[in-house]
């Protein structure tokens, strides 16, 4: 019965393995920060004034780091808002990818920084691209860790909700799977349930989201999932 369902031990072996082998986005190490010069030292410190004199006189407002972080990846990793709507009014690309191909919207996502997701994606970025080394998205990362908030920007900016990532799964499979249960990655569940995506999309081993949540015992997304009919 579906009620007693419980994850194949390849998978559950899989869990662990991404768990601990997942590649870490990179923020800028603290030598690579005083290191910095030019635009990415200005977007590390948040100066806007400096970015706008930088790109008036001509600076490569894409400018690559050691490990491929522009100046806006930079501004992305150190949460500093003003820096990055200012490279961007100046027309910095929004759409490139750092070394472990990641966006500024992805990065953001994962640092559960919703205020900037929401000033990137009104000032240009998007929410449909596909990053990491799992072909996944923005709000796969983010549905993964829970970070609800950032999950509602997300979908407000029209990330595409039923993508379905390199491993199989989808943002709904991330957010019971990889999540613990807790009020965050349940609030989660429900903003991808209520936006409209597809809850019978199951994952390789053909086990659905309401599946996954049995097998675990996590009644809260049991009810949102049970909620809208799914099997």
């Amino acid at each position: 019965m579906l009620a007693a369902f419980r994850p194949p031990i390849a998978l559950a072996l899989l869990l662990v393995a991404l768990a601990s082998t997942t590649p870490a986005q990179t923020p800028p190490s603290p030598a690579e920060l005083e290191a910095y010069r030019g635009l990415h030292a200005a977007a590390a410190r948040g100066s806007v004034e400096e970015i706008r004199r930088l790109a008036a006189a001509g600076a490569d407002l894409n400018a690559r780091d050691g490990n491929g972080r522009t100046p806006l990846h930079v501004a992305a990793f150190l949460g500093q808002p003003d820096a990055a709507r200012a490279l961007l009014a100046a027309k910095a690309d929004p759409a490139l990818l750092d070394g472990q191909r990641y966006d500024a919207v992805t990065i953001a996502a994962v640092r559960d920084d919703a205020p900037m997701v929401r000033m990137l994606l009104e000032h240009g970025a998007s929410a449909k691209l596909i990053t990491s080394v799992y072909d996944g998205t923005a709000l796969i990362a983010a549905a993964h860790l829970g970070h609800d908030g950032v999950v509602k920007e997300l979908i407000r900016g029209a990330a595409p909700l039923d993508h379905v990532n390199n491993l199989g799964w989808t943002a709904l499979i991330e957010a019971v799977i990889l999540g613990n249960g807790g009020p965050r990655h349940v609030e989660t569940v429900r903003a991808l349930v209520q936006a409209g995506a597809n809850v019978n999309i199951a994952d390789r081993q053909g086990v659905t989201p309401l599946q996954h949540a049995r097998s675990r015992g996590y009644a809260a997304m049991i009810e949102i999932l049970e909620g809208v009919g799914v099997r």
